[in-house]
């Protein structure tokens, strides 16, 4: 997108001028991360897009291998494929678990939360890593267990 875009989308102004250092996939794949059975509507709340960009980036991610749905009645289930690499060379050996963890830690210590293995003010670290045990259960970006990886 070149040069500002002023509007309002799902009631919430917006002002945007050229890039931002995340991604519209990245946004929408934390939101699905945080609410497995998010709507796309809400999705397309969230991160201030519409909902065909929504359908779009959920196809994109889907036809990658990032993202399953299954439907359940009128409600799309999704599940995160966390052990997927992310695309871009300078990323190569992160996956998808390790950027939905490192969002999660930042939206952690910006709500003030120690949960989700951010630790708030002790360097990322929850009270079981600094004392010696690893936690392996994956991360969502709202500091939760597991959905990022359930099935």
């Amino acid at each position: 997108m070149v040069g500002p875009m002023l509007g309002r989308m799902g009631g919430v102004s917006e002002t945007r001028t050229g890039w931002t250092f995340l991604t519209s996939h990245a946004r929408v794949l934390a939101a699905i991360a945080e609410d497995r059975e998010i709507r796309i509507r809400d999705i397309a709340a969230r991160c201030r897009l519409t909902e065909r960009a929504v359908q779009k980036i959920i196809s994109d991610l889907e036809r990658d291998g990032y993202l399953t749905h299954v439907r359940r009645g009128r409600v799309n289930v999704y599940r995160i494929e966390p052990g997927t690499i992310l695309r871009h060379p300078a990323e190569a050996g992160l996956t998808v678990e390790d950027l939905l963890s490192a969002l999660a830690q930042h939206d952690a210590r910006r709500d003030g939360r120690r949960d989700g293995g951010s630790g708030g003010q002790h360097g990322g670290r929850s009270d079981r890593q600094r004392d010696g045990a690893s936690e392996q259960s994956s991360v969502t970006p709202s500091g939760g267990r597991g959905a990022a990886s359930e099935s």
